[in-house]
């Protein structure tokens, strides 16, 4: 549960990536609920990122240079990367030529 709306604490983090692991989990390799998470979550990001993020990025330089500091400093930017179908399909490829030999 989060406590507060004007600030997230680590403990508070670390429950919500509990959560999302113990539904991962609860997906039992099943490739389609899994999916459903990853498109979850990168929906959330976009939403995040649009909505509360950019709407919240400093207005003066002193202001984001300190933000630009701390990305820095504890992780860089935050990034939900997507596969490529490509890389999908490279894959089965593969699987595909090694059962053949």
């Amino acid at each position: 549960m989060i406590s507060s709306p004007s600030h997230l604490s680590p403990t508070d983090l670390n429950a919500l990536a509990e959560r999302i692991r113990m539904a991962a989990d609860q997906a039992n390799g099943n490739v389609h609920d899994l999916l459903a998470l990853l498109r979850l979550l990168e929906q959330l990001h976009r939403e995040i990122c649009d909505n509360q993020f950019q709407t919240a990025l400093p207005t003066n330089r002193q202001a984001l240079y300190k933000l630009l500091r701390d990305i820095e400093t504890n992780g860089g930017w935050p990034y939900i990367p997507r596969k490529r179908l490509e890389s999908f399909l490279g894959a089965i490829q593969e699987e595909s030529d090694s059962r053949e030999c």
